[in-house]
Formats: structure tokens, C-alpha cells, sequence
């Protein structure tokens, strides 16, 4: 079993340990910012799968992260105003279902990411993280002066969403739905990396015109690869609305964008757990250095510095090593 094989196991035993005695230790507010941060992963997880396997650096991914949690308030917003969505050609009613809202913001992001990949992967290099940033920006300026729903004020929801069996308001039981969605998605990753579409995505980011050579498309790899990152980062965007039971233009923020590749720099590009423990240190250091500090970024900005000068393998690389070939 390899050093980074070991270091995965504990970090999921951190993740579960961690809220549960926050939970049997009367800490709710220590299982909420587990959650926050387990949401944070999932979307860098997404990311991930973009930047890590296909090499393809978007600093619009906010977009996404935004898109699934719109859908997840104007689903509830209509809801708990009975009124529908849409009313031609079809009624469309709101809904305060987790479920249904995942599978409307996982399908609205991917979409999205389908339609902007079509365009932004034409280029590449700093021309394709320009229009991911303006994408990205188009639909932070659109929900500003989308009165309907708050405009620049943002939206509320009265009541967090319902799980079948769970207790949502509960916030071991919320915090569990995200867990497991986040595993779920990082065993689909794992799969995926040795799947016979991550090794050719793998090969589209290494050598482009070599995959070419032996029949692959670059392109449609890469925009497939791109689709499904977006999907994932639109889920987390669900989730993360239902967490402040808040959605507002802030979650198209370029900021949000930057701060999910900083995850996954920081934890350790292309390696499974990366985006997991760079969304745990940020949120970790955010409230500890947060309380002392209102200039923590710096000292953020210090640790990220080091980490990239010395471990180009993330926090992963600098305490497993070097990372073993996948397939």
C-alpha cells in the first residue's frame, strides 16, 4: 500500500471522526464549517478533473458553482411562494426537494459548461482562461440586475431543503449528505482517471498531437472532460446554497473562481484527495488566523508561496511523494 494510499485513508477518517465528535461534543458550529468545507471540496473536486486530468486551467468555474445554486433557489424560492417557475409550454412548479434539485443543477451546469466549452476550448493557453473569466463575469453582471430574484441583494430560502429520511436541519445529518456526495464523486474520479476516456484525456493534455496521431480528438475529449467538471462544481453550488440557505451574484465572483484553483494547487494538482485537503487548510486556516487577523490572507498567501516553490505535487506530494502512474 502506497504512502499516498494511506494518506487518503486518513484524511476520509478525518472527515468522519472530526464532525462526529463536533456532534457528540454539542459543536454544531465545528459540524457546519466541516460542511462548508466538504462542499468547497466537492466543488474543487470538480475542478479538478479539468485543471488535474485535462489540463485545462478555468477561472470561470464560479459560473458553474453560481448556476447550481440559482437552480437550487429559484426551484425553493417558488416553492415556498407557491408559484411555478415557468408556465409555458409547461407548468414548471418549485420544489423542496433535494433530489430533484440536484438533478436540475447538475443537468442547468453541465449545459452550461457544454455550451462555454464549445466556444472557450477553441483556444487555449491564457486566451482560454480570459474567456472562462468572462463567462464567468457575463453571469455574475446578469444576476446583479436580475431583480426577480434579489438582483445584487441576493435571495433567501426560509427553510433548507428535505432529504427522504433525514432531518436536513439537523447539521450532522446535512453534513452526511454532503460527505457522501463528495465521496461519491471522488470514487466516480478515481474511476474515471483509469478509465479508457481519463487515460485519453490524460494523454490530450501531454501530448495533443500525438493523441491526434492515434485517432483520439483532443477537443472532444477535453470538452466532454470540461462538461462533466462543470456538473460537478454545479452540484456543489446546490449544496452550498442550501448550507447559507442564501444565493446571491457573490457565487459567480471571479474570486470563488481563483480560490478553487487555490485548493487544488495548494493540496496537489491531479492527485485524488488534493482538492480535498486544499479546501479543508483554507477553511481551517480561514477561522483560526480569521479570529486573530483580519489580514490572514497574507499568511495563506505565505503557505501557498512555500508549497509551490517546494512541493510541486501539493501538500499531497510534499508528505507522500512523488505520485505512481495511473491505469
Amino acid at each position: 500500500m502506497s504512502r499516498e494510499t494511506l494518506l487518503n485513508a486518513a484524511i476520509l477518517l478525518g472527515l468522519v471522526a472530526v464532525p462526529l465528535w463536533a456532534h457528540l461534543s454539542e459543536e454544531p458550529f465545528t459540524v457546519t464549517l466541516a460542511t462548508r468545507a466538504a462542499i468547497l471540496a466537492l466543488a474543487a473536486v470538480g475542478l479538478n478533473i479539468a485543471l488535474g486530468i485535462g489540463g485545462m486551467v478555468s477561472l470561470g468555474h464560479a459560473a458553474f458553482f453560481g448556476i447550481g445554486g440559482y437552480a437550487m433557489g429559484i426551484l425553493a424560492f417558488h416553492a415556498q411562494s407557491y408559484t411555478p417557475v415557468a408556465e409555458w409550454p409547461l407548468v414548471v412548479p418549485g420544489t423542496k426537494s433535494m433530489p430533484v434539485i440536484w438533478l436540475v443543477a447538475v443537468a442547468a451546469s453541465g449545459l452550461a459548461a457544454f455550451l462555454i466549452g464549445l466556444l472557450s476550448l477553441r483556444t487555449g493557453g491564457v486566451y482560454f482562461i480570459m474567456i472562462t473569466l468572462a463567462f464567468g463575469q457575463m453571469f455574475y453582471f446578469f444576476t446583479i440586475s436580475w431583480g426577480t430574484y434579489g438582483g445584487e441583494y441576493g435571495m433567501s430560502i426560509y427553510l433548507r431543503n428535505g432529504f427522504p429520511g433525514l432531518n436536513t436541519l439537523v447539521p450532522i445529518q446535512f453534513y452526511g449528505l454532503c460527505l457522501g456526495a463528495l465521496l461519491l464523486v471522488l470514487g466516480l474520479t478515481a474511476l474515471l482517471r483509469r478509465s479508457a476516456f481519463g487515460l485519453a484525456l490524460n494523454a490530450a493534455r501531454q501530448a495533443p498531437e500525438r493523441a491526434q496521431a492515434v485517432g483520439l480528438d483532443p477537443y472532444r475529449l477535453r470538452l466532454a472532460g470540461f462538461t462533466l467538471s462543470g456538473a460537478v462544481t454545479g452540484l456543489a453550488g446546490a449544496l452550498y446554497a442550501d448550507l447559507n440557505r442564501f444565493v446571491s451574484p457573490s457565487m459567480f465572483s471571479w474570486q470563488l473562481s481563483g480560490e478553487l484553483i487555490v485548493f487544488v494547487i495548494l493540496g496537489g494538482a491531479a492527485r485524488l484527495f488534493g482538492p480535498v485537503v486544499g479546501a479543508v487548510v483554507f477553511v481551517v486556516l480561514e477561522h483560526v488566523l480569521g479570529g486573530v487577523t483580519e489580514f490572514w490572507h497574507i499568511w495563506f498567501g505565505l503557505i501557498l508561496l512555500l508549497v509551490v516553490l517546494f512541493g510541486r505535487g501539493g501538500l499531497i506530494g510534499l508528505i507522500a511523494g512523488r505520485a505512481r502512474p495511473h491505469g
